[in-house]
């Protein structure tokens, strides 16, 4: 069963060795060359996909547009994706022991910000990955559950973190 990850998770690649990528730093922010039209009076939210080498050979790393779905709320409706905007990973190669960075600007309803799901598929030296998935929302922060605000203890992006960290403990013995 494939379970996501929670947002600030790494998630590595067996096809690429010493690859890994991961959706951070998903927070309210407004987008720095001004607010689009069609957002009109959505909320806007920044996040983070950054990928890492930790491999022995640079890796030529593709994350534009169209590799990125940000779905929110319950329903798990289409973000509104600010293109304009935001920072992709256009043809770069990443080396080892270093890392590249997108920056993305979304905006949805407020009400469904407390539940943001993110998928990802890369394109490495022109090979595409599987795609992955990440969830959290506004207001989640990122860390142990212990650090989460009481608020937000029965949401789905916690219960993910819970659930993912008894499985890592049971395989740890």
């Amino acid at each position: 069963m494939y379970e996501p990850n929670v947002v600030g998770d790494w998630q590595e690649y067996d096809e690429h060795a010493g690859l890994r990528v991961r959706v951070h730093r998903l927070e309210p922010a407004e987008p720095p060359r001004g607010r689009d039209d069609a957002a009109d009076g959505l909320t806007y939210f920044c996040l983070r996909v950054t990928v890492e080498n930790r491999g022995r050979r640079h890796l030529g790393v593709h994350l534009e547009d169209g590799q990125i779905d940000v779905r929110i709320g319950p329903d798990g409706e289409s973000a509104f994706l600010d293109w304009r905007n935001s920072q992709f990973i256009e043809g770069f190669d990443v080396y080892p022991l270093r890392r590249a960075t997108a920056v993305l600007y979304a905006a949805g309803t407020e009400a469904s910000l407390s539940l943001v799901d993110v998928q990802v598929q890369l394109r490495v030296e022109e090979e595409w990955t599987e795609r992955r998935l990440w969830s959290g929302g506004i207001g989640v922060h990122e860390g142990p559950a212990g650090t989460q605000q009481s608020a937000v203890r029965d949401s789905l992006a916690h219960q993910v973190s819970v659930f993912l960290r008894d499985q890592a403990e049971e395989g740890t013995a």
